[in-house]
Formats: structure tokens, sequence, C-alpha cells
């Protein structure tokens, strides 16, 4: 049975702003919803999840389900803490934008006006200019270690991911990026990167802090996401979590590697106790650790046109697409704006969400939506990688939230 019960009893605003019209939400949402989390962990695809639904600007719908810890029989609490991987990417975002908007950072810098060192070289040995814009949209040449063979730079460098325990200064992993060939001229291709890693330095450089400061500053504060930073002390709101496994997800340790589907990359290693480390660098595309009810500020936010931190205009440039189509970052269909990847074209995409939906995900196993044509903000968070983020569980909440079949 759903947690969330009497349904509209339980709506509350998830920010300030314009007051919202009472949502228009059919009785079944409910149920549908309780249908693929209950089968998701009945078939054992995910351990734990916490699932928060908005719908112009009201919760419609919120459940904790699963364990946080399965060994140790913990339920999962709605106020559980998940290890966001690239959940930080649109955080990281919104803290460039907002720089942008008060005019110490500008998209078209040179990254170099800010990290005069990061001069990586294409294969022909010329070096060219990466702009801020491109390290948004992952147009800027970068790639991630994970996405590369084992004998590629990446790997001979000790690139890190930002999810492992490499135990140097975020300094130190672009001074090794810095030295690895580019995969194509910046502006030509679009590529999943470590280009928001860098852009987490420039950040830092552009507001005079530490990256960890800016974003405290110009994001979580004055969204009131409290429970959303760098790194957390140990305590069992923090979940466990766990990977794709048969019978049934296996419990990550540190040092954990996980061979990944052939269009997703090669290998990808996890440092779960990385989360507890004050002291690991703070990785701009996959570093920080909150709550759903913190992304569901933050994509409340950019639902509802920005305010209190972003402009309306910036909104929009964040949910239209700056790749073009044909860069099928999510499939047929997507694009990618500022922050994760835009819907160009419902139909080709097979989706019910409107064109303009921003949707990503992170790689411990979360998913999440904004469909401002429709008025919709989901948040889908699991402690199982990869089946909360690109396995059936995403697919199958959107498409209970639309009442698709």
């Amino acid at each position: 049975m759903s947690l969330f019960a009497p349904l509209l009893a339980l709506a509350v605003a998830v920010q300030p702003g314009p007051v919202a019209a009472e949502p228009v939400v059919e009785d079944e949402l409910p149920h549908r919803l309780d249908a693929v989390i209950d089968r998701a962990l009945r078939e054992e695809r995910i351990v734990g999840t916490v699932v928060l639904v908005a719908k112009d600007g009201k919760v419609v719908y919120r459940r904790a389900a699963g364990f946080a810890d399965r060994e140790a029989k913990r339920p999962m609490p709605e106020d559980a803490i998940f290890r966001f991987s690239s959940i930080t990417k649109p955080i990281v975002t919104v803290a460039a934008l907002r720089l942008v908007e008060q005019g110490k950072l500008r998209l078209d810098d040179p990254v170099t006006r800010w990290l005069p060192d990061f001069k990586p070289k294409l294969a022909d040995g010329s070096t060219p200019v990466i702009t801020v814009h491109q390290l948004l949209t992952h147009t800027a040449g970068l790639s991630y270690g994970f996405e590369e063979p084992a004998d590629s730079p990446y790997h001979r460098l000790g690139v890190s991911d930002g999810l492992d325990d490499a135990g140097i200064t975020l300094e130190e992993n672009l001074h090794r990026l810095a030295q690895a060939p580019l995969l194509y001229p910046p502006g030509h291709q679009w590529r999943y990167s470590l280009a928001i890693d860098v852009l987490g330095a420039v950040i830092a450089r552009a507001n005079a802090s530490t990256l960890q400061e800016a974003v405290a500053q110009l994001v979580t504060t004055p969204l009131h996401m409290r429970d959303t930073a760098f790194s957390v002390q140990d305590s069992p709101r923090v979940v466990v979590p766990y990977a794709d496994g048969q019978p049934r997800p296996r419990r990550m340790s540190d040092h954990f590697e996980m061979a990944l589907p052939a269009w997703m990359g090669q290998r990808l290693r996890f440092a779960p106790t990385r989360a507890f480390d004050a002291g690991a660098f703070p990785s701009g595309g996959a570093g920080m650790v909150g709550t759903a009810d913190d992304v569901l500020r933050l994509l409340e936010t950019i639902r509802g046109g920005g305010a209190p931190l972003l402009s309306a205009d910036t909104v929009k440039r964040m949910t239209a697409d700056q790749v073009g189509a044909d860069a099928q970052t999510q499939g047929p269909g997507w694009g990618f704006g500022y922050g994760g990847a835009v819907l160009d074209d419902p139909v080709l995409a097979k989706s019910p969400q409107a064109k303009g939906t921003l949707q990503w995900g992170g790689v411990y196993g979360h998913a999440w939506f904004v469909d401002r044509g429709n008025g919709w903000s989901v948040v889908a968070l699991t402690n199982t990688a990869l089946e909360g983020m690109s396995g059936a569980f995403p697919t199958q909440i959107r498409d209970a939230v639309y009442g698709a079949r």
C-alpha cells in the first residue's frame, strides 16, 4: 500500500512562488505508481526507492518503499540520503547559470580565462578554444574514463570519473585530464563527459571560493536543500548502494567494479565510502549526496520558471536543445540543453512527455524529469544501479505518471 494516502490531503507546495491552482490528478495515478514500485521490489530489480511526483506545483504522490539496507532490514525512509552521482550535474549547472546572470561568468568565456593551464590538445597537436557553453553541453571534446577502453589515455593517466576514491585533488584530476587528447574539435559533437567537473573548477574561480561554497551559496541554501552537499556524516538515513545482479542485486563495497552495457561504455568503479570523505575532491559531475525532496525543489524551480534562482529566459535556454536531436542523447528524438537531455520529438522518442521536457539520471540508480508543458516534476531515486537509471523502472514510472499503456 502506498505511504501517500489519502492523496490530496497530503499534497503540499514544494517551493515559493506563484500560487498554483489545485492540480487535476486522476484517482488512478497512485495505484499505477504503487503497482510499478511493488512489482520492481517483488521481482528484486531494485532494493529500495523514494518516488516523488508534483503536478502544477503540488506534490501529488510520495512514497518510500523497500530497504535502505537490505541485509539489516532497514526500511527506506522518505528522507533517505542517496549518492547523487550525475544528479550533481543539474545542481552545478544551475550554479554556473546563476554566475552568468550575475555577470561573473560568460557562456562564451574560454575555459582558459579561469583555468589557464587547462589546454587539452587535439590529435594533431593543436590547442583549440573550449568555452563554458561547450562544457555545459558536453560538446568540449572530452570523455569519461568508463566510456574509454582500458588502454586509453584516460586510464593510463589515472583520470578519475568522480565516483572512485582516487585520493587526488580536483586540480590534479584536471591536470591529468588536460594531458589526454580531445576526442573531437570542441563544438562538433556531443559526448557525455567530465565537462561538468571542469565546469566546477571554473565556477570556483569565478565565484572566488571553493566549489562547495559556491554551490551552497548559489543553489542549495536559497532553495533550502538542507541535505544536499558534497559529503555527509554516516547515519541510518544514508542508503546502502546495490548493483544489478542475479538472482538479486549485489551489495556494493569500496573498489566495486561494474561491467556496463555496450551502449554505455566499458567498466565503472564505485567507492561508496567517498560520500563520507569531506576531503574527497568535489566532483561537479558526480560528487554530491542528498534527498528526493531536495531534488524536487530544484526541479520545481525549473518548472516554475526559475524563481528565485534564475530568470525565465535562462530556464528557456536550459530546456531548449543546444546540440541537435541527431545527438540522440537518450535515444531518438532527444537532444541536450543545460543540465539534461531535452525532448525534441515525442513521437520519434515514443514518449508521452511534452516537447521541451528536461530529464537525466544518476548511475547509482536515479531518474528525474521536468515536463513544463504538462506541469510534471518527477523524481525516482533508488539504491540500485543500473536498474534505477536505465532499466525498466524509470520508464515504467514515467508511463504510470501519464497513464500510458
